[in-house]
């Protein structure tokens, strides 16, 4: 089924959307800056297993609400840029709440929730035009990936938590394309930038994932919320590659 660069338009804003928001959110790059190391070997291994925990229960959360979203997929479609904006708001709104227990888990499953929910229509689309497949894989491929790259991040002796900066720049170069593209509506530019968006939440899984082992993180939130933020942008990058790939046109 045919499934042109016009189907994604609206998600072409969102690609590297979030992770801008980690540098306001402090949720990334304020690991590299602030370290909290001094935590115990006991509280290191509570840490990171909190941080897990609540990746997984908000990856729970986002699914929910992208199995609601697919059952409202018109009223989302029609009001997605409230709940984008919701969305933004919510993720924002866990760095100042963090600390106040269960508001911060409340805003955390809300935040996971909207962002599920706003992918509804886009896999409405993929399921009512039988490409359930597309989905399929593009899950299995981001969670291949994920479990790779966090595996490689534990056991590599390489240190990539400095690369905070760079992996800044290079998501800025990432939304300006992606911009960009929303104005010229190029088919090619979106699968590079997609390509890229790859790339870079690739590499934000290894340096999340080594800046949480070696505590760095404030909360366990924060460091769920960047993992959290890897997947679903990865998730995303791949799911209009193999949509367009697939496509007729």
């Amino acid at each position: 089924m045919a499934i042109n660069n016009d189907f994604f338009n609206n998600r072409n804003s969102r690609s590297g959307g979030f992770g801008a928001n980690r540098q306001q959110s402090g949720f990334n790059f304020g690991a590299e800056e602030e370290s909290y190391a001094h935590r115990s070997e006991g509280d290191l291994v509570t840490f990171i297993k909190d941080t897990y925990k609540l990746f997984a229960a908000g990856m729970l959360a986002g699914t929910v609400g992208a199995y609601v979203g697919i059952g409202m997929a018109a009223t989302v479609a029609k009001f997605f840029w409230a709940f984008f904006i919701l969305e933004i708001l919510l993720l924002i709104g866990i760095h100042f709440v963090k600390h106040q227990k269960p508001l911060n888990l409340i805003v955390l499953y809300g935040f996971t929730f909207t962002s599920g929910l706003t992918l509804g229509p886009i896999l409405a689309k993929f399921i009512g035009m039988g490409n359930t497949g597309i989905i399929a894989n593009a899950f299995a491929m981001t969670t291949i990936i994920f479990g790779a790259l966090s595996l490689f991040a534990i056991r590599t002796k390489s240190d990539f938590t400095s690369m905070g900066k760079p992996l800044f720049i290079a998501l800025i170069v990432v939304i300006i394309g992606s911009i960009i593209n929303m104005i010229i509506g190029s088919p090619m530019l979106h699968i590079i930038i997609q390509g890229a968006v790859v790339m870079l939440f690739s590499f934000f899984i290894v340096f999340d994932t080594q800046n949480i082992i070696q505590g760095n993180y404030e909360t366990p939130i924060d460091g769920a919320v960047a993992l959290y933020l890897d997947f679903f942008n990865l998730f995303t990058a791949l799911l209009q590659i193999l949509g367009i790939m697939g496509s007729d046109d």
